[in-house]
């Protein structure tokens, strides 16, 4: 494991939705606040801006992206930079924006909408799948840590402010099965989880926000480690690279003028072995 290095040191307001093309052989990331999506390949940088929040996406093909914006889900080439949209995500409802998703093993798409000001409550968690848009879980109020076991058994996310990671079985299209279960309770350490990635052996990695760090736990909640970073509010992990061992995080700049890595993202090489970001299936 190495020390953390810097990706790309553009300090995103609210850098988001960390993800590694398998196609492309790219890293990609939001920031949320600023409008933007960035790409970096390892060797150069480059972003696309945006009218609206945007947060979160998974790959369709090499050139093509399903984006979650403040007001809709829509398909953004990379190559032309052109937008198709596909459908409205609370397009009516003005104070909220999307916030942490990922896409399932399945070809499903998992999306959080919150507040602009973290209002109580204000949003809930999606899933898109096959041209579907459906409401699973209301009432959030800031949606993060969407990831999935390696075998597409379970999902997990968390309303932040409750500092409780949840899991959820899944039946054999992806839908919830069942109610939610706390997974993880990270109240005795004061700890607030952000967005997490699961890697090949089906342990969590969770970005804690306002901790300095990603953390991982066994399939069983077990903590293992923590890999700290220079910066106080990290937000999404992701597992990329060629052999999938690099470990990706991005982070926010808001509020933290004098930490000069805030909104930066990095990079840790790894022993651990991540896994491959399935493919969304559009229809």
């Amino acid at each position: 494991m190495t020390d953390c290095t810097t990706l790309s040191d553009t300090r995103c307001i609210l850098g988001e939705g960390a993800l590694w093309h398998p196609q492309r052989g790219s890293f990609l990331w939001f920031d949320i606040l600023g409008h933007r999506l960035y790409e970096h390949d390892g060797s150069a940088q480059r972003h696309w801006q945006f009218d609206r929040a945007v947060s979160a996406a998974g790959w369709v093909d090499d050139t093509r992206l399903l984006i979650a914006s403040e007001r809709d889900l829509f398909v953004f080439d990379l190559d032309a930079g052109t937008e198709t949209h596909v459908v409205d995500l609370e397009a009516d409802t003005p104070v909220t924006r999307s916030n942490d998703g990922r896409a399932d093993p399945f070809g499903g798409f998992w999306i959080g909408t919150m507040g602009y000001n973290a209002e109580a409550g204000a949003g809930a968690i999606y899933r898109y799948y096959k041209g579907e848009l459906r409401k699973l879980y209301p009432g959030i109020s800031i949606p993060n840590a969407i990831c999935f076991s390696p075998d597409g058994g379970y999902a997990y996310f968390t309303d932040t402010p409750t500092k409780i990671i949840r899991r959820v079985a899944l039946d054999a299209e992806g839908w919830p099965l069942g109610d939610p279960s706390d997974w993880l309770d990270l109240t005795p350490e004061g700890l607030n989880p952000d967005g997490a990635v699961t890697d090949a052996a089906g342990n969590l990695w969770n970005a804690q926000w306002g901790a300095a760090r990603v953390a991982c736990y066994t399939p069983d909640g077990t903590f293992l480690r923590a890999l700290p970073l220079p910066t106080p509010k990290i937000t999404c992990p992701s597992f990329g690279g060629p052999d999938l061992t690099t470990l990706l995080l991005t982070s926010a700049s808001e509020g933290l003028p004098e930490y000069e890595a805030a909104g930066q993202t990095f990079v840790f090489e790894t022993e651990v072995k991540g896994r491959e970001e399935p493919r969304v299936l559009l229809g």
